[in-house]
């Protein structure tokens, strides 16, 4: 029987797609008629990307609880907060098609519905690392912005560092 805190997580993330989806569909019925233009694109990508951040939690619950038995309660804050930095990487990724800094390979219809901008917003909810990643490989190449703490292997300086790696926490 899995334990108290496999449920408590399925149920927080079971709200967070409920809220989603909500949205998602007051949207698509068009009940919130005054959000439109570029802000309703904006919104829709926040949400995509929340449900790709609450895709993969989902997944990782199941995976960690019942397929590989290693269920840790020392990622439960990770569980319930990685979908708002999903949502947050949604609309981050909105940004970043508009400015052009990320080009879409895909050819957009005048008049239809974004739809490569939705799913590169739900993979960057998906796959939050590796969007970040990406952001700062934008970043280095555009600004000369070195990658943060997170991104470098263990113990490896920034590239104008003078800190000897074993002082970088």
């Amino acid at each position: 029987m899995p334990s108290l805190s496999v449920w408590f997580v399925s149920f927080v993330l079971g709200a967070e797609l409920f809220a989603v989806v909500w949205a998602l569909g007051s949207l698509a019925l068009d009940e919130a008629a005054w959000l439109t233009g570029e802000l309703r694109a904006v919104v829709l990508c926040v949400l995509f990307g929340g449900l790709g951040g609450i895709t993969y939690c989902l997944r990782g619950v199941y995976l960690s609880a019942c397929v590989r038995k290693q269920w840790d309660v020392g990622w439960l804050p990770w569980y319930v907060l990685r979908p708002f930095v999903s949502l947050i990487l949604g609309g981050v990724s909105f940004l970043f098609v508009k400015t052009g800094l990320l080009l879409l390979g895909s050819v957009q219809t005048v008049n239809g519905p974004p739809l490569g901008i939705w799913a590169l917003a739900f993979i960057a909810g998906l796959n939050v690392d590796r969007f970040l990643a990406k952001i700062e490989e934008i970043g280095s190449t555009a600004w000369g912005v070195e990658p943060s703490r997170q991104s470098r292997p263990t113990g490896a300086p920034a590239a104008n560092s003078n800190t000897h790696p074993t002082n970088t926490p």
